[in-house]
């Protein structure tokens, strides 16, 4: 086991374990995930709770949704497990209000992928864990990789209140310059296109942007309407060129999805076609090690700066470290937590 955790006690058995009720806190993909792991534990729910403005009386998974006031009133005490996710400040705010007054663990459950955080998950991938942790090039990423990882392993707010920065600081390392040639894969309505030009005031050689959902590839297209040097693909990036079903009903959330509608996908180097990149973000639902795969040859080629999410899967806090470490060992990997609850938006930072 890694040394910080030694003293933790995962969150899936405390809540096998505790005598107290269990309320959830949520409704979706990510309680239905939760779910699924208590049916599996043997946990029983007590109810289903949602914000006072959400509640209506509606049903979820045969619970009556109900407002925190009416377990209050209903039980001394109890756990809730809070099962969605939100970067809002006045969200984050509330969740913390709430868990002052009751204790509240999140039981963390991945974007995509089946591997689920705990013991048994650490005790197997200690080798490759370990391994990234020594390649993080400053303090403050081996306090992010320790928290995020006590995080998801007890549950425990705390964790991520103590290793979250803005997006200020992580610019500072990827210190942009004005003759960017910047690559955006999963470039949604344009709002990351719109971050770039913001640390850059306006300046670059060009832009290369991939988006999958039409709807996105739309607003995307508006958006860059008045810009030059912007070259936009209906696309989604993977490791082949081939056709892949999308779920592209979910917005930003836009992913592979069997179940989904035919998208085409490309491998980055392809489109590129040996064209110079000097800077590329990567935020592609949880396909970006096979993202990675695709851009292999202009990673070898021109180590542009990357912005890497690092949190759609469970193994992405340290398989994509050493996925870029043999890509590329001269990186220096930095790791940032930007505000969200639970461990969305950690990005690995590589210059």
């Amino acid at each position: 086991m890694l040394d910080f955790i030694e003293n933790l006690t995962s969150v899936w058995d405390v809540l096998k374990n505790t005598d107290k009720k269990i309320v959830l806190y949520g409704m979706g993909d990510g309680a239905d995930k939760v779910l699924r792991e208590f049916s599996a534990l043997g946990i029983k729910p007590y109810g289903v709770m949602a914000s006072d403005d959400f509640v209506r009386g509606q049903k979820f998974h045969n619970f009556t949704v109900k407002k925190l006031s009416d377990f209050e009133s209903e039980l001394d005490d109890f756990i809730i497990a809070l099962c969605f996710a939100s970067q809002l400040p006045d969200v984050i705010e509330h969740i913390k209000s709430v868990a002052e007054k009751h204790r509240l663990l999140v039981p963390s459950v991945p974007v995509f992928g089946e591997n689920i955080f705990n013991g048994e998950f650490l005790h197997k991938n200690k080798k490759p864990l370990k391994k990234a942790y020594s390649l993080l090039a400053d303090e403050l990423s081996k306090k992010v990789f320790e928290d995020i990882i006590s995080f998801q392993y007890s549950g425990e707010l705390k964790y991520l209140d103590s290793c979250t920065s803005d997006k200020d600081e992580a610019f500072k390392i990827l210190n942009l310059k004005d003759d960017e040639s910047y690559l955006d894969l999963g470039a949604y309505n344009g709002d990351t296109i719109e971050e770039f030009l913001n640390y850059t005031h306006g300046k670059y050689k060009n832009i290369t942007a991939f988006e999958p959902s039409a709807k996105s590839f739309k607003k995307l297209t508006d958006y860059c309407l008045n810009l030059e040097n912007v070259s936009l693909w209906q696309l989604a990036s993977y490791n082949k060129n081939t056709t892949l079903n999308f779920n592209t009903k979910s917005g930003r959330n836009c992913a592979i999805d069997e179940n989904g509608v035919p998208v085409q996908a490309a491998r980055a180097d392809t489109i590129l076609c040996g064209k110079k990149i000097t800077y590329a973000k990567l935020d592609v639902e949880g396909a970006e090690k096979e993202t990675l795969q695709g851009m292999e040859n202009t990673i070898k080629l021109f180590k542009p700066k990357l912005n890497v999410a690092a949190y759609h899967r469970s193994e992405d806090i340290f398989s994509l470290i050493l996925q870029l470490y043999e890509l590329n060992p001269d990186y220096k990997f930095y790791l940032r937590h930007h505000p969200y609850i639970p461990h969305w938006d950690t990005n690995l930072y590589c210059v």
